[in-house]
């Protein structure tokens, strides 16, 4: 029997694995309903998974009278149901990745089987002895196609596998699991037993100069309907679905490529071949190009399997491959010339080619090597780290501790290396500020490390320390070294315990508590207080810096705690955190909170939650400054997690404001409307005025633009903004017997203060949210009685249009808020067209006209690709353009103010005569007459220069209204093309003059 009969055996004798389901099941075996079912955007259930069950359906033992089980009945049912995988199979295109990713080897192997029978691939035959040749296109390929299945089921067989958790344990689970885990391993022998003639086949594939074809739903069809059609239509050379010759070529070159790297690690010769082949794929690639439909290779792993190969394999005549560093790195360490490693990781220091994980793994080789006896390599393991630890300040990452440990005993050779290797790295004419900052720390650090001030002076009088550090800055440092060198004996050795730690007397307290200031190390924290506590138990090291602040109600709780040294560690833990957060270093906070709640869970449950709800709060800043600024969403670990806070009801635990603050806010953002509409809980509502304010916007946001019965939030948020901006009189009697009124513009009528409110909308960033409660300001400042200019806004209807107190609402606080948000708006969204006419209309009424001219012409260049296209009516509205006239004829540009006359509905020709008749105008006058289109203004303009006798501006007006497209006997839509054309002209040359 061959290897392909045995595997067919195999196959046939799996059980299914999931039950089917007969609801669907039974439907889709009618063809034109799963062809129907396939063509689906998003079909349920999936493709692969209807071949798992007419398969496992086709392969049921069948029951005899005397109950004796039976193989699968070749009937009609049972082929129709194998006929039915394929044509899933088909539709998919044969693509294996896809295939492996969702279906189990037997099922795999079951319906590449079946494709060889139904390709008319004899049984008995053995796949290396046929000619692909000779054979029809759809059979070759069905033989390439098992091969290439083959082989690459070996290659992955031979990587490591994650091993699943498993569940709660159910005999008939793991009796199917273990039936399918045995009928694998059998699959995988026959495999491997042929896999030498599937190479073979694959070899040969190569050799075959012609495209080749691969069965699709159709010539299934016509297989199963009439037999006869095999020796026609399906056979010919164009039934099918085309495969390339050059995808046929790059598939195979990949999967034997694949092999050939497997079986290299026993056979290394082979290396060769795989590299050979692999480097034909890339061609291949670069060939057919990357997007091809047929052929889905991983680029990425590819370049990682040619880098391999180029390490692996030496070949001098490859001048290329030689000169990576991988390569070279390689060479080094296998001859031990390790002058040359040094300078390759030097050289690299500038280039950044090689990934920190590479690096780290070098090292810690050689160290390996200097622990089994060769002490020569004490000096290539100190410089390689220090070249290390160079690079590593450059990219903003934390100093290993191996190079604190190798720099113990710095002597004069070590700084010497040590500022040649900076000196090196960094190119002082090209490099950004945050390098030299980054260098410069680091060099400072190291002189505030070092005991022997001749050490110090090397460093300090150094070119690269001089370029780096001003004079003043220098001399400090000096002095500090100096004063200090009379009393600090540095001689301490590392700890490996935390918490055995011995006090050393000699270590000065001024110079740890300077340690402690500056350290970030939770670890190192711990540590220096250790120390600090063995020399004195007077002192209260969280007093130390007055930049360690704590919450007030975080505070009363930390110092409550009896343990002085537990105390100052929780205090200095959490007030470093807070730090690092407000000064968006989240990967330092993250590590302080962390060594915070792992303390505090051992003696607190209060002080633990709060670390989570800090964590909480730093997650959330992490997100919104990582991945949420790109657009993508929190996961919904996230999200229950501040639902979970909001909704927390444990009593006697400290909160800060701002956390709930910041979760409403989150909430918005990543328009959580529904669950703060419909599911937060009334007595949240009731107590948190963030809460309260969140659904409210929620409510609002998710009926716009509605009708006018369901605004009823809308006015809830009116009032309270409208009660947040009223102000508490009071009066009070003066010396003279008056009495005068006195308002508070912080009052407390409302919810909240109007500044914390102000506050909270500027960690708001959804465009719809910032709109809404823009429009609702917008709109309580045009209620002002003594308003002359109104604001516009998008939404502005919804709101009420009276307030019953008009004296209770603090108006020039609206109006500075009102500017404040729209200036907020604009920092998220500067391209936002209603946010930059709210901003110009803040001009307009502030008498600011060229400013104004500025944000209306932005806001409509924006929405038309800078006047290519048509300003939206919504955006050039009449009251806009009567503004842009108003501040035009205000700033004296008068011809500009009768072309913006014709940009009306019906053109003011008043406007446009007068401002025609003004002489003292501060534009370009007849310059601008190419952009007039009316005709009835240019005639006037021929006039009107006539009577003044000017001939020259006479002749320029005549040329303009002589042009052929402005004849009035023109269809409109020429006429109106005209017009848009010296529209487009006259606001690109307005943008130019006011931007």
């Amino acid at each position: 029997m061959s290897a392909e009969a045995a595997d067919r055996e195999a196959a046939t004798s799996s059980r299914p694995c999931t039950p089917p389901q007969t609801s669907w099941f039974e439907f889709l075996l009618e063809e034109e309903l799963l062809e129907q079912h396939l063509r689906k955007p998003s079909p349920d259930p999936p493709p692969v998974q209807l071949i798992v069950q007419f398969l496992e359906q086709a392969s049921k033992p069948s029951v005899n009278e005397q109950n004796q089980v039976q193989p699968p009945p070749d009937n009609k049912r049972n082929r129709v149901l194998k006929l039915l995988a394929l044509k899933v199979a088909a539709h998919l295109k044969w693509d294996l990745d896809v295939l492996e990713k969702s279906l189990s080897v037997p099922v795999l192997n079951m319906l590449l089987n079946e494709l060889l029978c139904i390709s008319k691939v004899p049984p008995g035959t053995k796949h290396v002895d046929v000619d692909l040749s000779s054979l029809p296109p759809t059979t070759a390929m069905a033989i390439l196609l098992y091969n290439r299945w083959a082989i690459r089921t070996i290659v992955k067989s031979s990587f490591p596998v994650k091993q699943v958790k498993p569940g709660p344990p159910q005999l008939n689970v793991m009796n199917q699991m273990q039936q399918e885990k045995e009928l694998t391993e059998n699959i995988l022998k026959v495999l491997k037993e042929q896999a030498a003639d599937s190479i073979l086949v694959l070899e040969g594939a190569l050799k075959l100069n012609k495209d080749l074809y691969v069965h699709t739903i159709r010539t299934l069809d016509l297989l199963a309907m009439e037999p006869g059609m095999v020796n026609g239509e399906t056979e010919s050379s164009t039934a099918g679905l085309k495969i390339s010759a050059e995808e046929i070529q790059c598939q195979v070159c990949y999967d034997l490529g694949a092999i050939y790297f497997q079986q290299g690690a026993t056979n290394a010769a082979l290396h060769e071949n795989a590299k050979e082949k692999f480097f034909k794929t890339r061609e291949l690639i670069a060939k057919i190009g990357s997007s091809s439909l047929h052929c889905t290779i991983d680029e990425q792993r590819l370049a990682g399997y040619c880098q391999a190969c180029g390490v692996l394999t030496s070949s001098d005549d490859d001048a290329s491959q030689q000169a990576t560093p991988y390569n070279q790195i390689h060479n080094c360490m296998k001859s031990g010339n390790y002058q040359d490693l040094v300078k390759i990781f030097l050289e690299d220091n500038l280039a950044l080619s090689l990934p920190v994980q590479f690096r780290q793994s070098v090292l810690r080789e050689l160290f390996q090597k200097a622990q089994q006896g060769n002490d020569a390599l004490d000096e290539v393991c100190f410089k390689i780290c220090v070249c290390n630890t160079v690079c590593d300040v450059l990219q903003g990452q934390i100093i290993d501790i191996q190079f604190c440990q190798l720099f113990l005993k710095p002597n004069k050779e070590k700084i010497d290396f040590l500022l040649e290797v900076c000196s090196k790295s960094i190119n002082l004419e090209s490099a950004s500020e945050s390098l030299k900052r980054r260098m410069a720390g680091f060099l400072k650090n190291v002189c505030l490390g070092l005991e022997d001030l001749q050490l110090v002076f090397m460093i300090s009088s150094h070119e690269l320390f001089i370029k780096l550090l001003k004079d003043d800055e220098r001399k400090l440092l000096v002095d500090q070294m100096r004063k200090r060198s009379l009393r600090i004996n540095l001689s301490t050795k590392p700890v490996t315990s935390f918490y055995d730690i011995p006090a050393s007397a000699s270590v000065n307290i001024g110079q740890l508590e300077h340690q402690l200031i500056l350290s970030v190390d939770p670890w190192r924290i711990r540590q220096i207080l250790i120390e600090l506590h063995g020399m004195t138990s007077e002192r209260q090291f969280w007093t130390i810096s007055n930049k360690w602040e704590v919450p007030n109600v975080y505070g009363n709780v930390i110092l409550g705690i009896k343990d002085n040294l537990t105390r100052d560690l929780v205090y200095i833990l959490m007030a470093k955190g807070l730090h690092c957060c407000a000064i968006k270093d989240f990967v330092h906070a993250k590590q302080l909170f962390a060594a915070c709640l792992e303390l505090v869970t051992e003696f607190s449950p209060k002080l633990r939650q709060v670390m989570l709800n800090e964590m909480l709060l730093l997650d959330i800043y992490t997100h919104e400054a990582g991945a949420g600024a790109a657009g993508e969403r929190p996961p919904s670990d996230l999200i229950s997690r501040v639902r979970g806070y909001l909704e927390m009801r444990v009593p006697d635990i400290p909160l800060r404001q701002v956390i709930a603050e910041e979760c409403v806010a989150f909430l918005l953002n990543w328009r959580e409307n529904e669950y703060l509409t419909m599911q937060v809980p009334l007595p949240l509502v009731q107590t948190n005025p963030y809460v309260k304010l969140g659904q409210l916007l929620a409510a609002t946001c998710k009926e716009l633009p509605g009708p006018k019965e369901s605004r009823r939030t809308a006015k809830d948020l009116w009032e309270v903004v409208v009660q947040i901006c009223s102000v508490s009189n009071q009066h009070k009697r003066g010396n003279d017997g008056r009495v005068s009124l006195i308002k508070h513009r912080e009052s407390t009528l409302g919810i909240m203060y109007r500044s914390e409110l102000l506050s909270f909308i500027k960690k708001l960033r959804e465009p719809l949210v910032l709109t809404t409660i823009l429009s609702l300001f917008v709109k309580l400042h045009n209620v002002r009685e003594d308003i002359v200019n109104d604001i516009t806004a998008e939404y502005i209807s919804i709101w009420p249009s009276s307030i019953p107190n008009l004296q209770s609402v603090d108006f020039e606080a609206v109006a500075v808020t009102v500017k404040e948000l729209v200036n907020y708006a604009l920092t998220i969204n500067s391209n936002n067209h209603f946010w930059l006419i709210i901003q110009a209309d803040i001009y307009f009424a502030t008498n600011q006209y060229s400013a104004a001219l500025h944000y209306y012409l932005q806001a409509g260049a924006v929405c038309s690709d800078f006047f290519n296209k048509m300003v939206p009516p919504d955006v050039f509205t009449d009251q806009v353009i009567k503004r842009m006239i108003k501040c035009c004829s205000l700033l004296n540009c008068h011809t500009q103010v009768a072309i913006l006359c014709q940009f009306l509905r019906e053109v003011d020709y008043k406007t446009a005569f007068k401002a025609l008749q003004e002489q003292n105008s501060h534009d370009a006058m007849d310059s601008y007459y190419e952009y007039i289109w009316d005709v009835t203004i240019l005639e006037y303009l021929t006039y009107l220069h006539h009577k003044r006798g000017e001939t020259d501006k006479r002749q320029i007006a005549i040329k303009a209204i002589g042009q052929t497209e402005l004849n009035a006997s023109n269809p409109e839509e020429v006429l109106q093309l005209a017009a848009q054309r010296r529209k487009k002209k006259f606001l690109q040359a307005m943008a130019k003059l006011y931007f």
